[in-house]
């Protein structure tokens, strides 16, 4: 099913090609984040790998715990960039398909001023106040 098959409520072609737009636009901006940081899985997709970080030869056991810090403090930073993207490319796949805009919870819409605000939004709403 195509986009044209399946319009919301105030959503036309262009308007979902803005959001197809946007959602790709933070799309490549997240993965260039993760890219100056981690290294895609070959073997599982969606998945990235935080780099160790080599400051050089370490002289010091304080240069050495600084790098295992700087280590440390970027796992979450990726993943939870990790989440972002997931659910951008979700966001993306449901375009692709044609149910961009429905709610995984209930047989309901994700309003469009939602989707506006967080384009990758998965739920309408009232299941998001549940």
């Amino acid at each position: 099913m195509n986009t044209a098959e399946f319009p919301l409520p105030g959503m036309d072609k262009q308007t979902m090609a803005k959001f197809k737009k946007i959602l790709e636009e933070r799309k490549a901006k997240l993965e260039n984040e993760l890219a100056s940081f981690a290294k895609k899985d070959e073997k599982l997709k969606g998945d990235y790998d935080t780099q160790f970080p080599d400051f050089g030869t370490a002289q010091s056991s304080d240069e050495e715990a600084f790098e295992v810090a700087t280590y440390d403090s970027a796992l979450p930073v990726e993943y939870a960039l990790e989440l972002r993207l997931s659910d951008i490319n979700r966001a993306l796949e449901k375009i692709k398909n044609g149910t961009y805009g429905k709610c995984e919870n209930c047989p309901g819409e994700v309003d469009i001023k939602r989707l506006e605000a967080m384009p990758e939004a998965k739920i309408c709403l009232n299941c998001q106040k549940k």
